[in-house]
């Protein structure tokens, strides 16, 4: 299996650290982000690829257009800018999060929405990257519908899914969409006494045997449907992001899942 990193594992480190990590790791792909930190805000386009490019590393996705299913305000001039700057920098996709706040986005909206993605993303050379959230406020907990709402869309083969363990194991949905989808983002929670409906990002750490989430089970799944894409660490904890040996810690995570899916 290939693995990839998120830039959201060690934020303090500066981009060209990171993709020296990354590399050390034997991972060829990475994922940027515009929150934490905000490579976005902080660098040129053109310097992140030169950046990739001398690192010999891919970058996989920039994370994230939030919220890209309320197409209202100014999501269209942010989707338009955070897809030039993608394709500048040499990204191969957009990963895209759903409103997060309790409110109620309807299926028609998220159709219309991805319709006005499509001939933005496609014409860049860009896939749009779903990441349905779990969360109980999410606008988008499901999979499948957001696989009905590509297809509705016309968007197949512009967008695909993000298959989070996090995600899928709190929102409680059984199918796999291995086919549809482009990139897993992996994390573990490992904290006994906490219900699942608590669980949130900083709870995130990387995955071990005391894992709550299923990721061994979810990863079989995957693997065994066909999927073939990186695997890609998200750790949000604070505990995680303030390693002085990520390295170490990421290495172990990785020698521990990469044994127990072969098992």
């Amino acid at each position: 299996m290939e693995f990839a990193l998120n830039h959201i594992t060690s934020p303090q480190l500066s981009l060209d650290a990171f993709f020296a990590l990354a590399r050390k790791l034997g991972m060829a792909r990475v994922e940027i982000r515009n929150d934490l930190p905000d490579i976005v805000g902080q660098m040129a386009p053109r310097d992140v690829k030169i950046a990739a490019t001398a690192a010999d590393v891919e970058i996989a996705a920039i994370n994230a257009l939030y919220p890209f299913n309320d197409w209202s305000g100014d999501l269209p001039e942010r989707a338009l800018k955070l897809a030039d700057y993608a394709a500048e920098a040499g990204a191969k996709a957009l990963v895209m999060c759903p409103r997060n706040d309790g409110t109620t986005i309807s299926r028609s909206a998220l159709v219309d929405a991805l319709g006005h993605l499509r001939p933005i993303l496609a014409e860049r050379g860009l896939t749009g990257l779903v990441e349905p959230l779990g969360f109980p406020v999410s606008s988008l907990q499901s999979k499948a519908l957001a696989v009905a709402a590509i297809e509705e869309a016309g968007g197949v083969g512009v967008f695909q899914l993000v298959h989070d363990t996090f995600h899928h194991h709190l929102a409680g949905e059984a199918e796999f969409f291995a086919d549809a989808t482009g990139l897993v983002h992996i994390s573990g929670v490992t904290d006994p006494a906490l219900a699942v409906v608590d669980m949130l990002d900083d709870h995130r750490v990387l995955v071990d045997a005391a894992d709550r989430l299923e990721n061994i089970p979810q990863i079989r799944a995957l693997i065994a449907a066909g999927y073939a894409g990186p695997f890609s660490f998200e750790p949000f904890a604070p505990e995680v992001q303030a390693l002085d040996d990520p390295e170490t810690a990421l290495r172990a995570s990785m020698n521990f899942i990469t044994t127990a899916t072969a098992d």
